[in-house]
């Protein structure tokens, strides 16, 4: 079997016991690293593997085809994508500039423009597509005036001498009141989709019981991260969701979704769908 996921440490600590054969029974995988951005227009083009980790606000264009696997991503508090500046400290300022994203079907840029929506008059300029590595290094080098960031950069943006001009996740809960829906782990409708689901919630389950037999394979793909933003990463984007989304996670992603596309961002697409393997 196919899989594409992330080589970010969250991904690789909760696939690590599946993709070394530790989870019983579960079927050899393949693994393939690749960004978010890659992995999400795999899913719409309906030309990636059978198992994916793909954007929450890429499911409305992808549900026919795959179904949400209800284990396995990221979806929480404390931990959403940022807007950074090297100077801007006024959301309004952001009138007109352009801003580098990692990808237009990522749930980090459907959080922005929901935000962009209500603070920044007349919206924002040009929009670029960027790997979410190398975002703050242009933000810092004057190429873009804003970059909207992802997974450890969280951690590390102040390395780079930047601001934070707003957390777009403490903007989202403290506006909703729910989580915020980030990675999704999507497969094809035609698998034994249950079988994939306990797979998958065995290997998180294996990593939180053994969590030094992934640190070689997490450290391996962590992009230099040290020990310290690897934990701090893992800690805050493998939580109780990771195992199950639960009422609480399906009702951040149908309000996430429905916003959405009553905002026109994404398609209409029928909500039952994120609910059922059918």
């Amino acid at each position: 079997m196919k899989i594409a996921y992330s080589p970010c440490p969250n991904d690789t600590f909760t696939f690590h016991a599946w993709a070394h054969g530790l989870v019983p029974g579960a079927e050899e995988i393949d693994v393939t690293y690749a960004d978010i951005h890659i992995t999400n227009h795999w899913a719409i083009d309906k030309t990636g593997p059978e198992v994916m980790k793909i954007s929450y606000a890429s499911l409305p264009w992808v549900l026919d085809d795959y179904a949400l696997i209800p284990c396995g991503g990221a979806l929480g508090r404390g931990c959403g994508p940022l807007v950074l500046t090297a100077e801007v400290t006024d959301p309004a300022s952001l009138s007109g500039k352009r801003v580098a994203v990692p990808s237009e079907k990522s749930t980090a840029y459907l959080l922005f423009r929901l935000w962009a929506a209500d603070h920044v008059p007349g919206g924002v300029g040009e929009i670029e597509i960027m790997p979410y590595d190398e975002i703050m290094p242009a933000v810092r080098d004057g190429k873009i005036d804003a970059g909207l960031v992802i997974h450890e950069a969280r951690f590390t943006y102040q390395n780079f001498g930047l601001n934070m001009l707003t957390d777009l996740g403490d903007w989202w809960e403290k506006d909703t009141g729910f989580p915020i829906p980030l990675g999704a782990i999507i497969a094809r409708r035609s698998l034994d989709l249950k079988k994939i689901e306990g797979w998958i919630r065995d290997s998180v389950e294996y990593a939180w019981a053994n969590p030094e037999a992934c640190r070689d394979y997490v450290l391996q793909h962590a992009q230099e991260m040290s020990d310290d933003v690897v934990k701090a990463h893992i800690g805050l984007y493998v939580n109780e969701f990771t195992r199950d989304l639960g009422e609480d996670g399906y009702a951040a992603i149908e309000a996430l979704l429905g916003r959405a596309a009553k905002e026109g961002i994404v398609p209409e697409f029928d909500m039952e769908r994120l609910r059922s393997y059918e």
